[in-house]
C-alpha cells in the first residue's frame, strides 16, 4: 500500500497544506492552485462518478471484465480511471462490488491506488446507497439497522444518530467516504412506490429531526451524508426509475412540508444534497425534472436555502431524467442548472464527452467546472482524502460488524417494532398453548446481503426463543394450490404468523382463509404498514417496516414476550373502504401492559 508520502506526492505537494487545516473553505486558495493545474479532460472527469464492475480495481473476474467493456469501454476501475480521470466511483452488490469487507477495503485502496498514481492524481469519492432497511449495498458481517420508516417508529433521535455513527465508522473503515443517506422525503402517499418505508414518516417536523440526528452521527464519523431526494420525493405515485413523475404540490405546501427536512439539513451541515428527477411545477413550470431545472437547484436550493455544499444528480440511467432529452444533453443541462456530481450516467463516454463538447462549444464555461469541482475538492479534504486515503485490514477488523455495534443495531430495532392490533390479547404468545407455529407469506429476497428469506428468519428466530416454528413460503402472489397448501398446514399447527409485503389479493385471500380455519393468526408487514387496512379480521398485527433479519428478529421477540411492542406508526394508515378516513393516526401504537 503507497505511504502517506506517496500521497502527498501525487498531489503536488499540495495535500501536505490541506492535511494541516481544518476548515475547507481555508483551503480554497490551495484547492484552486490544485485546479489550474488540472487539463480540461481532468476537470470534466472530476464531476463524474460513475459505476464498475467487479471485486477488484485491477483483476476482477472474467464476466466483471466483459460488463465493463460492454457499458463502459474499459476493462477494469483502474483503466475507467486512467481513460476519464473520475473523481467517483459508487459501489453496487449487482456490480460485484461488495462481496465482504475486507474485499471492499483491497478494492478502495485499489482505487485510490489507481487514480493517485496518474498524473496530477486525486483521490476519489467512493459512495454507496446505505440506507439501511429495504436499501444496502453492503451487507453482513456490517452491522445492519432498521430503515428509516422503522426508525420514525422508535422516534428517537438518539437512535438515529447512534445508527448514523456505527454505519459511518464502517463504511469508513472500508472507504467508503460518501453515503447516499439519509432520504429527507416526507412519505405522504401510500402509494407511492419508490420512497415509502425509505422515509422516516409523513410529520415534516418528525423526519428533519431524524434526518439532521442521522447526517450528525454519520459526519461526525467523517463519512459525507447526502439528504435525497430533492426537492422532494415523497408525493408520488410513479417510480422515477421508470417513468418521469408530476408532484402536484403548491408552492406554500412545499414550504411546509417538502422543504423543511432540507432546510433542516442544511443547517445541520450536510456535506451532500442529491436531486430528484421528478416535474414539480409550483417550483419550475418549464417540464424540466428538478435534476435539470436552473430556477429548483440555482434559485432554491442555492440561492432561498443558501446551501453552497455537493449537489449530486441521482442516477443519470433513471427514466425520469431521460424522458425528455438524450443521454448526451442530461449532464450539460444539469451542470447548468447547478449540479457539482454527475452520477452513473447510462454511458459514461457518451456523458463525458458531451460535457467537454459543451466547454469547447462555449455552452458551459471551464470557470463552471471549476465552481463544482472546488466543492468537491473541498469535500474530499474535509473527509481527510488527501492526508489518508487509504484503509487498513487491522481497521476493517477492528470496526465492521463488532459484537457491540451488532447488540446495538439489535436494541435499536427492538425499539421499533409497532403493535395494531392485538385483539383478545393474543399476543405475546405463549409457549406453552402455542408452541408449534406455522410461519407462512411473502418471501422476497433478502435485501440487504443479510441471510433470509423472511420466513425462514422468523421461523429461525421463533424456535431460538423456544417454539417449535415451520417456514412454509407463499411469496407475494400465492395461487390458490398454494394457498390450500398453507391451510393444510395450518391444521396441525397451534398458531400461524404469515408476513405480508405491500399486499395483493392473493396475500389477501391467503390470511382470511388462515384466520377462517379457527387458528389464531398474527400478521407480520414486512414491507408497509398500510397493510393492516386490508384486513380488518387479523386478531394480531405487527409492523416490522422491513424484512431485514434485524427487524424480523425483533418482531420475533415481541411475538415471544421478549421484548415489549414500543414503536408507535409515523404514518398514518387509511381505512381500505374510505381512505379518506384514517384507520389509525400517527402515533397509534398498542403495548402489552399489564
Amino acid at each position: 500500500m503507497p505511504s502517506r508520502r506517496t500521497v502527498l506526492a501525487a498531489t503536488a505537494g499540495v495535500a501536505a497544506s490541506l492535511a494541516i487545516s481544518g476548515t475547507a473553505h481555508a483551503n480554497d486558495k490551495q484547492l484552486r492552485t490544485l485546479i489550474s493545474r488540472m487539463t480540461l479532460e481532468e476537470k470534466v472527469g472530476q464531476l463524474f462518478v460513475m459505476r464498475v464492475y467487479g471485486h477488484s480495481a485491477t483483476a476482477p473476474d472474467q464476466t466483471d471484465i466483459d460488463a465493463n467493456l460492454k457499458e463502459i469501454g474499459v476493462r477494469t476501475a483502474a483503466e475507467m480511471i486512467a481513460r476519464y480521470r473520475v473523481g467517483g466511483i459508487i459501489y453496487f452488490t449487482w456490480a460485484h462490488n461488495t462481496r465482504d469487507p475486507h474485499q471492499i477495503a483491497d478494492l478502495s485502496n485499489g482505487i485510490q491506488k489507481a487514480s493517485l498514481r496518474q498524473p496530477r492524481g486525486l483521490p476519489v469519492l467512493v459512495s454507496t446507497d446505505q440506507e439501511h432497511g429495504i436499501v444496502c449495498r453492503v451487507g453482513e458481517p456490517a452491522t445492519l439497522f432498521p430503515g428509516a420508516m422503522a426508525i420514525g417508529a422508535g422516534g428517537a433521535r438518539k437512535d438515529a444518530r447512534t445508527l448514523g455513527r456505527i454505519a459511518g465508522q464502517e463504511l469508513r473503515a472500508i472507504g467508503i467516504r460518501q453515503n447516499y443517506s439519509p432520504v429527507a422525503d416526507v412519505n405522504v402517499n401510500p402509494a407511492n412506490p419508490v420512497i415509502g418505508v425509505r422515509s422516516f414518516g409523513s410529520e415534516a417536523g418528525a423526519v428533519a429531526g431524524l434526518v439532521t440526528a442521522e447526517v450528525a452521527g454519520y459526519q461526525g464519523a467523517g463519512v459525507a451524508a447526502t439528504a435525497k431526494h430533492f426537492p422532494g420525493h415523497g408525493d408520488t405515485a410513479v417510480d422515477s426509475h421508470y417513468g418521469f413523475p408530476v408532484i402536484t404540490h403548491s408552492r406554500e405546501l412545499w414550504e411546509k412540508l417538502d422543504a423543511v427536512p432540507f432546510r433542516a439539513a442544511i443547517r445541520a451541515g450536510i456535506d451532500s444534497i442529491m436531486t430528484a428527477h421528478i416535474q414539480f411545477p409550483a417550483l419550475d413550470d418549464s417540464g424540466d425534472p428538478a435534476t435539470l431545472s436552473h430556477p429548483i437547484l440555482t434559485g432554491i436550493l442555492r440561492g432561498e436555502l443558501g446551501y453552497d455544499g455537493v449537489v449530486v444528480t441521482d442516477s443519470l440511467g433513471m427514466e425520469g431524467v431521460r424522458t425528455k432529452y438524450g443521454d448526451d444533453r442530461v449532464p450539460v443541462l444539469a451542470l447548468k442548472a447547478g449540479v457539482d456530481q454527475l452520477l452513473n450516467p447510462p454511458s459514461l463516454n457518451i456523458a463525458w464527452n458531451a460535457v467537454l463538447k459543451a466547454v469547447q462549444d462555449g455552452e458551459l464555461t471551464e470557470a463552471r467546472l471549476d465552481e463544482s469541482i472546488l466543492r468537491i475538492l473541498r469535500l474530499k479534504a474535509r473527509l481527510g482524502l488527501f492526508e489518508e486515503p487509504y484503509v487498513s485490514h487491522g481497521g476493517v477488523t477492528r470496526t465492521v460488524g463488532t459484537p457491540a455495534h451488532l447488540a446495538e443495531a439489535d436494541r435499536i430495532a427492538e425499539r421499533t417494532t409497532t403493535l395494531l392490533v392485538n385483539e383478545k390479547r393474543l399476543l405475546p404468545l405463549n409457549r406453552r398453548t402455542h408452541r408449534k407455529l406455522l410461519v407462512v407469506g411473502a418471501d422476497p429476497a433478502s435485501p440487504s446481503g443479510t441471510t433470509g428469506p423472511p420466513t425462514g428468519v422468523l421461523a429461525a428466530a421463533l424456535t431460538e426463543l423456544g417454539f417449535t416454528a415451520t417456514a412454509l413460503p407463499t411469496g407475494t402472489a400465492p395461487s390458490a394450490a398454494t394457498v390450500a397448501q398453507a391451510v393444510a398446514a395450518a391444521q396441525d399447527a397451534d398458531a400461524v404468523i404469515v408476513g405480508t409485503y405491500n399486499i395483493t389479493a392473493a396475500q389477501k385471500t391467503l390470511v382470511e382463509q388462515l384466520v377462517a380455519t379457527g387458528r389464531p393468526v398474527v400478521a407480520v408487514a414486512i414491507r408497509n404498514p398500510y397493510d393492516v387496512a386490508q384486513l380488518p379480521a387479523v386478531p394480531a398485527y405487527l409492523a416490522a417496516y422491513s424484512w431485514t433479519d434485524v427487524e424480523l428478529r425483533a418482531a420475533a421477540r415481541v411475538i415471544a414476550g421478549k421484548a415489549a411492542p414500543r414503536g408507535k406508526l409515523p404514518v398514518p394508515v387509511q381505512r381500505a373502504d374510505d381512505p379518506a378516513k384514517v384507520l389509525y393516526p400517527v402515533g397509534y401504537g398498542l403495548s402489552y401492559g399489564r
